[in-house]
């Protein structure tokens, strides 16, 4: 009977362990593999031992397989991502994360260096379980916005706020401050590899989260902004610099996620961790614990009628008229809307051709 409540105790200690979506890795950096082993004694009777040996490491050392990644793959089969990407320079086209995300079920509604109307954001997030913000130089989001994005958070719906050095965290802070207050700043010099912080508040990941499953060492990025801490926010991952590169939010059955540094999403993508950090943070994002078999697969069950596509085009994509601050770097959009000035010229143009198309057989007959 004794043993018996120890087993109990055992399964009440680790809640992780019960979501079938997740991993026996789920909530350890360095996961173990069991080894079964039988042998057989003189009167022919199996005697199975079990042994923990730690798994093939990949070249920066995390596990190597997606059964060290948090969730099972093809887990959250039916769930949508909704991306808002305001910076798509030096050919991010988010397919890398795309890729990552579809392993574990997830497939990816995308809006590219534009924003939806308000109306239109509602009505695609209400197919969506998760919505992630790539931000840009310049602030797009209106008031109505935050208050369509406040209403999904408010509603358990995990949020992903991605920002970069400065000034490539102006929808970042926007979103931030009205979700979770605060904000980022800064430009710090990254590109390295961070193990496991040693020391509470130290350089590193965050031990044995669900978040960092399956990862002993991430990249950080290449240029990175530095999120202010607040009561609110559990540090994630402090950068070489010891600034606080990433938080996340978890509240009262409410989820969110602060980065300031996007370009490891692009960029060294092969970089020790970021396609595991990136499924983590999607299937932890999902709140399983709060909706269960919602966005957990279900046999036989379609999912949204809400179909991944390539890309959305910007509906609202207007600029200040006098950037606030130099960019760092270029940022080149692919969905532009034509120049007014060249679509006017291209009227002028067609109003004369026309006039002439007119005028000339009036010319010819009177010479006839």
């Amino acid at each position: 009977m004794r043993s018996l409540f120890v087993a109990l105790a055992l399964v009440i200690g680790l809640p992780h362990s019960a979501h079938a979506q997740y991993t026996p890795a789920a909530g350890k950096n360095a996961p173990m593999d069991e080894v079964r082993k039988t042998e057989y004694d003189k009167s022919g009777v199996a005697h199975t031992t079990v042994q923990l040996v730690a798994p093939a490491a990949d070249p920066f050392g995390n596990a190597q397989g997606n059964q060290h990644d948090l969730a099972v793959d093809g887990a959250f089969k039916g769930q949508t991502v909704a991306v808002i990407q305001l910076y798509t320079g030096e050919g991010f086209d988010f397919s890398l994360p795309r890729a990552a995300l579809a392993e574990k079920g997830f497939s990816v509604f995308r809006w590219s260096n534009g924003v939806p109307t308000p109306a239109d954001l509602e009505k695609s997030l209400a197919k969506c379980d998760q919505l992630w913000l790539i931000s840009g130089e310049y602030q797009l989001l209106t008031d109505a916005h935050l208050k369509v994005i406040k209403k999904f958070f408010d509603a358990g719906h995990g949020v992903y706020i991605w920002g970069d050095n400065q000034p490539y965290y102006a929808d970042a802070n926007f979103v931030a401050q009205g979700l979770l207050g605060t904000t980022m700043t800064g430009d710090v010099p990254g590109d390295q590899v961070v193990g496991v912080e040693h020391t509470v508040g130290g350089v590193g990941l965050l031990p044995n989260h669900l978040l960092t499953t399956g990862l002993q060492h991430i990249y950080e990025g290449i240029t990175i902004a530095t999120i202010a801490k607040t009561p609110s926010l559990s540090p994630l991952i402090y950068g070489s610099a010891d600034n606080l590169v990433a938080a996340y939010y978890d509240h009262d059955g409410k989820r969110a996620i602060l980065d300031g540094g996007f370009t490891r999403l692009y960029l060294k993508w092969d970089t020790a961790g970021t396609a595991r950090y990136v499924k983590n943070a999607a299937a932890w994002l999902a709140n399983a614990e709060r909706f269960g078999d919602a966005v957990v697969a279900v046999k036989g069950d379609a999912g949204p009628a809400l179909h991944p596509v390539a890309s959305v085009p910007a509906i609202a994509a207007a600029k200040p008229a006098v950037p606030t601050a130099a960019p760092a770097i270029t940022v080149a959009t692919a969905h532009d809307d034509m120049p007014s000035s060249t679509l006017g010229l291209l009227l002028i143009a067609g109003v004369l051709g026309l006039g002439l198309a007119c005028l000339i057989p009036l010319w010819w007959r009177s010479r006839v």
